[in-house]
């Protein structure tokens, strides 16, 4: 299988927070970017692998600052680790104000799996990392993939 570039799965996904994404303190509702998370990372994964996905792990989530309400969200996804089957996605997203500067309010990684026409896990092209920050991403992704396995091994029933 003919590897891909972590340019290939970038993805952008643009809201300008209307009341319905926001909390009762006006400010966007986790959740609702738990959500948007999910479809961009989702797309990122499919034009990975060129497969239907499944979100298999939510492994970080981190909210660095608030959003309010009529802002500019960008939601940036790429494909950071490949296994077999699976692929890390990050996902940045970015308040962007008027000006065009971009503020950084969350980081998330996603572990996405890649499904034949049965719905089973099936495998997808390897990851090929360029640039120094796609190999920093890669190894790290590598740890972070190392970490999920142990913690899923002491897991009860597993």
């Amino acid at each position: 299988m003919e590897g891909k570039y972590p340019r290939d799965s970038y993805t952008e996904q643009v809201q300008i927070l209307s009341q319905s994404a926001l909390n009762g303190y006006n400010r966007l509702f986790g959740g609702r970017l738990m959500q948007w998370i999910d479809v961009v990372a989702a797309v990122a994964a499919r034009r990975h692998s060129g497969r239907n996905v499944t979100t298999a792990a939510v492994d970080n989530l981190r909210f660095a600052g608030p959003a309010y309400a009529n802002e500019t969200l960008v939601l940036c996804a790429v494909v950071t680790y490949t296994g077999r089957t699976s692929m890390e996605v990050r996902v940045n997203t970015y308040v962007e104000e008027l000006s065009g500067h971009k503020r950084l309010i969350n980081v998330a990684y996603l572990v996405m799996v890649a499904l034949d026409g049965e719905e089973r896990p099936t495998p997808v092209p390897p990851l090929l990392p360029v640039t120094e920050e796609e190999q920093r991403e890669w190894e790290a992704g590598k740890e972070r993939t190392r970490l999920r396995k142990e913690r899923r091994a002491q897991c009860p029933g597993k």
